[in-house]
């Protein structure tokens, strides 16, 4: 190797143990940076709900502190104890219960005044006191109608109108209910350790599972001559979803709101795809009516609102899909085990994770997963709706 050579190459192998010293040394200086809105202990009230106006209605609220963004529960956690109460502007008040002790609070079925303003009053278990702005009733005009199409994965629709003009704001929620069945039926079943006939009182095949909205459904016809919606996107299943399997049920409820309701919402709708939830760390300052009487400078999150509910329900079989196929379902591998009939009633399996099958003439049981057996290994109940066709 010539000398320039050689220059060339210490030269370069000093350069890059230089940057590999530079390197090191800014590790060894670098340090976790974890900002005030991760650290700080911001523990903030969400009231989520409504006053309910209609005939002879339940109001209820959820109320639930917000988490931080490096906590490591999924969930707000719920504000217990609380003394809560409707208030009307001529001083009628409607007291709130938490009779479950998870942080939701119902009222005694009331008939409101409509012509009346309303505010709600919150007092926690650590005395801080709460109150929200008065706010007007509004109505919520009937739901026309709910249709759903299916190119390929499967969309709910709603259609209403307000022929007075007065709405104009609209947001929504649902319930749904699906049917799912055991991928096997046994005739047996195990009680005290004895293999038993199953009837209805102990069957385990068919099941319904119910789940809630969770996103943020608000529309609005400001922009039309007409206060009208066509066709607002209500849920999107996926083709092949399990919840349309068998049978599914959807409760879509309507409710009226104000203009700053309505903005209100948007930006938690904006808000809550960034970040999760409503109950997650919010990024932004979300500004609504309700104020904490006991510390001012204290952020609330929620705005509340007084309307009536109008509902409608669709019911959805799954006859009437285009192609809909259910995922593979997990393999049900069964077993024999040798059974002498001398024995019977008796169940002499000890694994507890397989139940009775069926009986071979002269010959063992079989056995299988309860996961297969059992619907309610999939989630769910036993009890047939009362709604369920």
């Amino acid at each position: 190797m010539t000398p320039n050579r050689i220059s060339i190459v210490s030269s370069a192998i000093l350069l890059i143990t230089g940057s590999a010293l530079l390197i090191a040394g800014l590790q060894a200086c670098r340090q976790a940076y974890n900002p005030p809105a991760i650290t700080a202990s911001n523990s903030y009230l969400v009231v989520d709900g409504f006053v309910n106006t209609g005939h002879a209605s339940v109001s209820s609220f959820r109320l639930n502190r917000t988490r931080n963004l490096n906590d490591s529960t999924t969930i707000g956690v719920p504000e217990l104890h609380a003394q809560f109460a409707i208030l009307g502007k001529h001083g009628d008040a409607y007291p709130l219960a938490d009779s479950a002790n998870d942080g939701t609070y119902f009222s005694a079925p009331l008939s409101l005044d409509t012509t009346q303003q309303y505010t709600i009053s919150i007092t926690t278990s650590d005395g801080r006191k709460y109150s929200s702005d008065g706010v007007s009733c509004k109505q919520s005009p009937p739901i026309d109608s709910l249709f759903w199409s299916q190119p390929s994965d499967l969309t709910i629709y709603a259609a209403t109108h307000d022929p007075t003009g007065n709405t104009r704001y609209y947001r929504y929620d649902y319930i749904e209910t699906w049917q799912h069945n055991s991928r096997l039926t046994s005739p047996w079943t195990v009680i005290n350790n004895q293999v038993t006939p199953v009837d209805s009182t102990d069957e385990t095949w068919y099941c319904w599972s119910t789940a809630h909205s969770t996103n943020v459904l608000i529309t609005t016809s400001v922009a039309l001559a007409r206060d009208l919606v066509t066709a607002f996107p209500l849920n999107v299943i996926p083709k092949g979803d399990p919840r349309l399997a068998i049978g599914y049920s959807i409760l879509v409820r309507q409710y009226a709101l104000t203009e700053d309701a309505y903005n209100y919402w948007n930006l938690i709708e904006k808000t809550s795809q960034d970040v999760g939830t409503l109950f997650d760390l919010q990024p932004t300052q979300l500004t609504g009516n309700i104020h904490c009487l006991t510390n001012p400078s204290e952020p609330i999150i929620g705005y509340i609102t007084a309307s009536s509910v109008t509902q409608q329900r669709l019911f959805i079989p799954d006859s009437v899909l285009n192609g809909w196929v259910d995922p593979v379902p997990p393999e049900c591998q069964t077993s024999m085990v040798p059974y002498p009939f001398s024995i019977f009633p008796a169940y002499p399996v000890t694994d507890t994770t397989v139940g009775p099958y069926y009986f071979i003439s002269n010959g063992p049981m079989v056995v299988a997963p309860k996961s297969c057996l059992d619907c309610r290994y999939q989630g769910g109940t036993r009890i047939k709706p009362s709604f369920w066709p």
